[in-house]
């Protein structure tokens, strides 16, 4: 039986944010919940990160968001975001996810994704609806979506690591389970 609580991962990038989430997807499967929402998965060449995708959970529809080389009034480093390809995967994936999944993902609220005043506003309503979540966090963007994230008393915030990230899906497993830790 899965808990009715929402838990925040947060840390810099690269500590394993997503890995950690999508261990704890792995670990959740096995429980027979239908879990929606949406994920950014970094694209890279080998060697560095080009750009990322979103992927609607439900669906499996992905689109490529943010790419090495793409003039954009939004840049993270030399990746240009297009927000006109995000929000379309992205705002549909966590609407659909309110409505028809038993567990909301939500990966990740970012520098790139706050840029869509959209996807802000599918996420503010998502922390409305009465269903567990499991949100990835931006550790040190002073963003007001991401301050009110931590703010609210009914979000429980985890702090990956290098060295936890492979044992902190555990510990959420554990805490969707309604164990008390």
């Amino acid at each position: 039986m899965i808990a009715n609580i929402k838990i925040g991962i947060t840390g810099l990038p690269g500590a394993g944010k997503t890995y950690a989430l999508l261990r704890v997807l792995e670990m959740l499967k096995e429980e027979n919940v239908v879990i929606g929402g949406m994920i950014d998965e970094p694209v890279d060449d080998g060697r560095h990160r080009v750009g990322f995708t979103v992927r609607d959970l439900l669906t499996g529809e992905t689109e490529t968001f943010a790419t090495v080389g793409y003039e954009s009034k939004i840049m993270v480093g030399r990746i240009g975001v297009d927000i006109g390809k995000f929000e379309p995967v992205a705002v549909a994936a966590i609407k659909n996810a309110c409505e028809n999944a038993d567990i909301i993902v939500i990966d990740e609220v970012g520098k790139m994704e706050v840029e869509s005043e959209a996807f802000v506003k599918a996420v503010r309503e998502a922390l409305e609806f009465d269903k567990p979540m499991i949100i990835t966090l931006h550790k040190k963007s002073r963003n007001p979506l991401l301050q009110d994230i931590r703010r609210r008393d009914d979000v429980r915030i985890l702090e990956v690591t290098q060295t936890n990230r492979n044992l902190l899906p555990y510990k959420v497993k554990s805490l969707m389970n309604g164990e008390k830790i």
